[in-house]
């Protein structure tokens, strides 16, 4: 009898370990704000085939900071622009907040990532003929949205750019500009950011006041980012690094 009772009760604690795993995964991917499925990227064919990017697979929750880090050449920029719907891949899927990315047409896609992505670029990409205030409101103007003034003005003093707000991009230094670029992607509160070597163009001084205010807008904001670059101490400001070589995930840690 007391054997009998043993092996139900063990058979009980199966099935709630079995029930506690799925449920948990569960709530894990419906936390994802992105999610890479066996991304696969190749270019060329047979003998000159080169493998970019080889089955990565891994996600991104809501508020973290990730960093990917990588050498040239290792498939993190390959990766930045799969993820920015820039370019596709051979195989696999990217979901971003619930959306397969890659089964969207052009058209689709570049309201998409208008809509729910900010790109930040190490040359800042900006209009030279507006001004930052304007710049930070252009997803706002190609989106053919009313301009939000308060929230205009809450991005522009959160960026130390009150000053600066009439400026054109040609009389700004870097890293104003860059804190422009970082204000254009925040502006639609998008589901994440993406910053492609965000301090590649700047110097040591400014690279840490371009990483405070990143790290300023997870912290206060919950805003999740994604960093790409191939600085170690740089990636070392993230709360997790996914380290990419050869097409491959070889490291995937979160910092203490």
């Amino acid at each position: 009898m007391f054997l009998l009772i043993l092996n139900n009760l063990k058979k009980i604690m199966r099935s709630f370990a079995i029930v506690y795993k799925m449920v948990f995964k569960t709530r894990r991917n419906a936390m994802a704000v992105l999610e890479v499925k066996e991304l696969t990227k190749k270019y060329g064919e047979g003998e000159s085939e080169v493998i970019a990017l080889d089955h990565v697979s891994f996600s991104v929750e809501r508020g973290e900071f990730v960093a990917i880090i990588g050498a040239s050449g290792s498939g993190k920029s390959t990766l930045m622009n799969m993820i920015g719907g820039i370019d596709h891949p051979t195989s696999g899927s990217i979901i971003i907040d619930g959306n397969e990315i890659q089964v969207m047409s052009e058209d689709e896609l570049a309201i998409f990532r208008r809509r729910n992505l900010g790109i930040v670029y190490q040359f800042y990409n900006l209009i030279p003929t507006l001004t930052a205030e304007e710049n930070i409101a252009l997803p706002w103007k190609l989106d053919g949205r009313k301009e939000n003034k308060e929230r205009l003005s809450e991005i522009v003093n959160m960026l130390g750019l009150e000053k600066r707000a009439k400026h054109l991009p040609g009389q700004m230094s870097g890293g104003q500009q860059q804190r422009v670029s970082i204000g254009r992607a925040l502006i639609n509160e998008p589901a994440f950011i993406l910053a492609d070597e965000p301090t590649g163009n700047l110097d040591s001084k400014t690279s840490r006041e371009i990483l405070d205010i990143l790290k300023f807008t997870n912290q206060k904001y919950k805003q999740t980012i994604l960093l790409v670059t191939h600085d170690e101490k740089i990636a070392l400001q993230a709360n997790r690094i996914i380290t990419i070589g050869d097409g491959k995930i070889i490291k995937d840690e979160v910092m203490k």
